[in-house]
């Protein structure tokens, strides 16, 4: 080698190390990082019927298993989304997990823009994804996004029968994942934590879209404190005083979902995310929140005699003829046991409001969210196959007969809360039984989006295009359903980000 091309190399070098420094600097020295604060705590909550099933906290929420291992559920309220409690800037590259993580050969930045050189690379230059036959998704929280583990995650797919990611565009703190022009988030300073630059974000939705891989949009709709602090108008208000907000068991304000400002944002956002390269949003806290006291210490100044089913029917029609135009399924996250339950079980999600107002339902059935006791099962988080096979077949039962009734994708659980600890056996179970009632689609939600890469099929012999049918895959499926039976033992609960 060349004296002066050795010299290059050196300067190359040092530019990598500083930037990394730099960004080293960045995540010891700021953004909100604080684990374990993504959310509710997850503790259980009034029983809402269901066979029995108790609403933790519902959101996708996050929790600790018998070893204390933080594996949180879908309680992206039990927990919170699970971005900062589980995966937060732990990491240079914000993977969350302590390793740097392999680093594709893509521009990223560590910071935002400093001038506008970089916008043209985010003005929808790309083809949109076309929506999958069948989708099988994982989760992947904020902090992953901006991360190595985003990297580790899209390898992870490419690798599997994995065929569509759902990325945090808008977290339950209310933080955006990259820099935003919609004037809201960028007067309430909603994308300047650690946010994704311009250039990174467009080379990993080319990225996604060269390895068919569908990028999915989450949106947080109601429980956004961010927003609540900066428009209290908009806060749910307490009943004895006005002209203060309600403040949930954490100490946070919740969005009142009467409010259109609330749900104009979340349209801003996702017309934005499409313009981007986001293929679908998905909006979750559709609902809520899902305290017993709210009753008695909570006032609606909107409601005009409108139940809170009425309310969610409403605004989820709304927000869709809002989007319509993107020609992009509008989709939204719900408590799993909405299949079951025949209430609104106290947040304004009820069955039959809300299946013909979107594109696509997404119940969030985790095993280790369901009360003992529920469907006659009495763990029901040891017996995920059974615990399934209930909660779908009543949502089949439900669904039967209404006319534009939505897709229902189900979430299944790839974490650990109580015991058994979840593994490869756990995970199949729950997509076996999807798959014996219908269900060929799933998303797996793990709230630190680490997943157990031995519950997935490898792509092996079948292509790895965008909707290719699950069973092209030759696999033994005596073998899927072994332990499907739940011989396992113990636990329990209900909740969901939704």
């Amino acid at each position: 080698m060349s004296s002066s091309r050795r010299a290059s190399v050196r300067r190359l070098s040092l530019s990598v190390s500083t930037v990394l420094a730099v960004g080293m600097l960045l995540l010891a020295c700021g953004g909100d990082a604080s684990p374990g604060a993504a959310g509710e705590d997850g503790s259980p909550a009034a029983s809402s019927g269901g066979g029995g099933s108790s609403v933790a906290d519902g959101g996708h929420a996050s929790g600790a298993d018998a070893t204390g291992e933080s594996n949180g559920g879908d309680s992206r309220d039990a927990n919170g989304s699970g971005d900062e409690s589980a995966g937060g800037p732990r990491d240079p590259g914000g993977g969350g997990d302590g390793s740097s993580g392999s680093q594709p050969t893509l521009p990223f930045a560590t910071t935002a823009p400093q001038n506008s050189a970089a916008d043209s690379m985010r003005r929808g230059l790309f083809p949109r994804m076309a929506t999958p036959d069948t989708i099988r998704g994982l989760y992947v929280n904020r902090w992953a996004a901006i991360g190595s583990r985003m990297w580790q995650l899209a390898d992870l797919a490419q690798r599997s029968e994995v065929n569509a990611l759902v990325i945090d565009v808008k977290d339950d703190r209310g933080l955006m994942l990259y820099r935003s022009e919609v004037p809201l988030a960028r007067e309430i300073g909603a994308d300047t934590v650690q946010p994704m630059s311009d250039r990174r974000l467009a080379a990993l939705l080319d990225t996604l879209r060269k390895r068919n891989i569908y990028p999915i949009a989450r949106i947080v709709v109601v429980k956004d404190p961010l927003l609540a602090e900066h428009r209290e108008s908009w806060a749910i208000r307490r009943r004895d005083d006005t002209t203060r907000a309600w403040l949930d068991r954490s100490g946070k304000p919740w969005l009142d979902p009467h409010q259109p400002g609330v749900w104009d944002y979340a349209v801003d956002i996702a017309r934005e995310a499409v313009k981007l390269g986001f293929a679908e949003v998905q909006l979750d806290y559709v609902r809520f929140p899902d305290e017993r006291r709210m009753a008695a210490e909570t006032t609606y100044p909107l409601a005009a005699g409108r139940r809170r089913a009425q309310v969610i029917r409403e605004m989820l029609g709304i927000t869709r003829d809002s989007l319509r135009e993107l020609g992009v399924p509008i989709t939204a996250d719900v408590f799993g046991l909405t299949g079951t339950d025949t209430t609104d079980m106290g947040i304004g999600q009820h069955w039959e409001s809300f299946i013909d107002q979107v594109d696509v339902v997404l119940p969030m059935m985790y095993p280790s969210h369901y009360a003992p006791g529920t469907y006659g099962i009495s763990n029901p988080n040891a017996n995920p196959y059974t615990t399934i096979d209930r909660g779908l077949k009543d949502i089949i039962a439900r669904t039967r007969g209404i006319e534009g009734a939505a897709r229902v994708i189900p979430w299944y659980q790839d974490f650990t809360l109580g015991a058994p600890r979840y593994g490869a056996e756990q995970v199949r179970a729950q997509i076996q039984a999807g798959y014996d009632n219908g269900f060929p689609d799933w998303i797996l939600w793990n709230p630190g989006s680490r997943y157990t890469t031995e519950a997935l099929l490898s792509t092996g012999v079948r292509s790895r295009g965008a909707g290719t049918a699950v069973d092209s895959i030759s696999v033994d499926s005596t073998e899927l359903r072994a332990g499907s039976p739940d011989s396992l033992p113990v636990r329990r609960r209900q909740a969901g980000g939704g």
